[in-house]
């Protein structure tokens, strides 16, 4: 899949969130979006991340950030990940990686050494008209929203 490129226009899209609404990107115009995407809740990696943002949540928002996390896991597991680990941003499930593939966060990707097709961990920074800011692919779980905070200077 093409990566996309910061100046680009996001690829809309409208998931189902853990309490099973609609989120629409569009819903989101006006406001800065970081969207994460990534492999499956409740893993080690994957948690680390989910929680880094959410221990960045206060100071993104009120620098104007609205945070989702995207992954393939279906509803009730969001939920239990939301619930376990006190995740306070919506988590949305894309089970078909339709809204990966146009983010260009599917694909082939190493793994223990060998080539698997998969989710590419990767974060967009989405500004308030709807356009890509910033697209980082193959993030590391660790460091990587400090990383995204010095980035944003939040």
């Amino acid at each position: 899949m093409p990566r996309l490129e910061p100046g680009q226009p996001a690829p809309d899209f409208t998931l189902v969130d853990q309490d099973g609404s609609s989120v629409a990107l569009a819903d989101l115009r006006g406001t800065n979006v970081i969207a994460f995407f990534y492999p499956a809740a409740m893993t080690p990696g994957c948690t680390t991340e989910a929680c880094d943002f959410r221990d960045s949540l206060a100071p993104l928002q009120a620098a104007g950030y609205t945070v989702v996390g995207i992954s393939r896991d279906e509803p009730a597991k969001l939920t239990e990940f939301r619930e376990r680990d006190g995740l306070t941003y919506d988590l949305l499930s894309d089970p078909d990686h339709a809204v990966h593939n146009a983010y260009g966060a599917w694909g082939e990707k190493m793994n223990y050494g060998k080539v698997v097709e998969g989710v590419i961990r990767s974060t967009f920074v989405i500004d308030a008209d709807g356009t890509i800011a910033h697209a980082l692919y193959n993030v590391k779980a660790t460091g990587h929203v400090d990383r995204i905070r010095t980035l944003l200077g939040v």
